[in-house]
């Protein structure tokens, strides 16, 4: 198989390159001056009050879980069609994840299954932006406040979203900054990436002052243990990859917005394809562009597209429920438009990289496909 247009295809340029070096030069290498550095350009661009840096946006689940005291006996409502981190950082703290099911337009949680849902064990939410699109954190943080819930955003796929909803009071914030915490994740496909590397971003002082005892062994101060931790501390290296990155990000967000407007052009009359559904030019920031096959066999969909050298990925295609180790611990959710998305989607390549000729490209075989499978 020759895959000349990838999925995914992260930018990393001389400037990163350089700024990786003068840390080696430094010898400082592992958390410093360029992780503190990087939280407040961070906590600058998302207009929040902390940013806390982590290795992974796995550990920056875990560590926000953990800093607003969920634990053994609690419940959080959550999404199943995400990645496995979602529920597994739950799992982690001892709490139990409940799936609702999500928006059949949007594939984001739907805020009126997330009520349904609640009882005297739920102790907060976590709504999932998928593919880089602003959840409905208005009726989500009403739901919130209504039944003193804590609100977790697992922002993974959303860096630099901005929630648009023109009845809301949070109409024009960035997405990391409505709910009481949330999380980002820099890996090698997203839109900006560390390498490996995640982020917590809060405008609790407590949360925060936990979250940074929590990536760090439980120290309060050095040496001091106060509780149980861990070691999810970013580095250096990461940090100074993430700090030239996120100058670039609103560019990179541009240019996937600017691709995927290219193809919802093309494809928006195309019989047997789902396009993405948007609430905003600015509530999309298109992680992945990611469409529904409504004619014929999805797998046959990807080989034949992958044999025309374009690259595919199916996020995501089992329900977290569904997967088996949740199957192993005795959950038996069902939530038939998660599953449905999940025999149906396919994400096609969106990223800066992808040129206007790549577009083109896309678009053709993709017509050429619904001629192919709708016969």
């Amino acid at each position: 198989m020759n895959i000349e247009i990838p999925i995914a295809n992260p930018i990393i340029e001389d400037e990163e390159i350089e700024e990786v070096v003068k840390v080696l030069k430094s010898g400082f290498i592992a958390q410093g001056p360029k992780v503190d550095e990087f939280e407040k350009e961070f906590a600058e661009f998302i207009k929040t009050k902390y940013a806390i840096a982590t290795n992974s946006g796995t550990a920056a689940l875990h560590t926000a879980l953990l800093s607003c005291g969920i634990g053994e006996g609690d419940e959080v409502i959550t999404t199943p069609f995400s990645f496995a981190a979602t529920g597994n950082s739950i799992l982690y703290t001892g709490a139990k994840p409940v799936f609702v099911d999500i928006d059949k337009n949007t594939y984001n949680i739907n805020p009126e299954k997330i009520e349904i849902a609640i009882n005297e064990k739920t102790k907060a939410i976590m709504p999932v932006h998928i593919y880089g699109q602003c959840a409905d954190m208005g009726e989500i943080m009403k739901i919130a406040k209504k039944n003193n819930l804590i609100v977790i955003e697992d922002a993974a796929q959303a860096h630099g979203a901005i929630y648009k909803n023109d009845e809301s009071i949070f109409n024009g914030k960035k997405i990391g900054s409505i709910g009481d915490l949330a999380c980002f994740s820099f890996y090698p496909t997203k839109n900006m990436t560390t390498g490996e590397g995640g982020m917590i971003t809060t405008n609790n002082e407590k949360y925060a002052i936990k979250a940074k005892m929590f990536r760090s062994h439980g120290e309060s101060e050095r040496y001091k243990h106060s509780v149980l931790g861990y070691n999810f501390r970013m580095t250096d290296i990461s940090a100074a990859i993430g700090l030239v990155q996120l100058k670039k990000l609103d560019k990179f967000n541009k240019r996937r917005i600017e691709n995927a407007k290219f193809l919802n052009k093309e494809l928006s009359n195309v019989e047997g394809i789902k396009i993405p559904k948007t609430n905003g030019d600015w509530s999309h920031v298109y992680h992945q562009y990611t469409i529904a096959i409504e004619n014929g066999n999805r797998d046959e969909w990807i080989k034949f597209i992958n044999d025309n050298t374009v690259g595919t990925g199916v996020h995501y295609p089992t329900p977290i429920y569904k997967q088996e180790l949740y199957e192993n611990l005795g959950f038996k959710d069902r939530c038939p438009i998660s599953e449905d998305a999940a025999d149906k989607v396919i994400s096609l390549p969106i990223h800066p990289k992808v040129t206007e000729n790549d577009l083109k490209t896309i678009a053709d075989i993709l017509k050429k496909a619904t001629i192919k499978f709708s016969n």
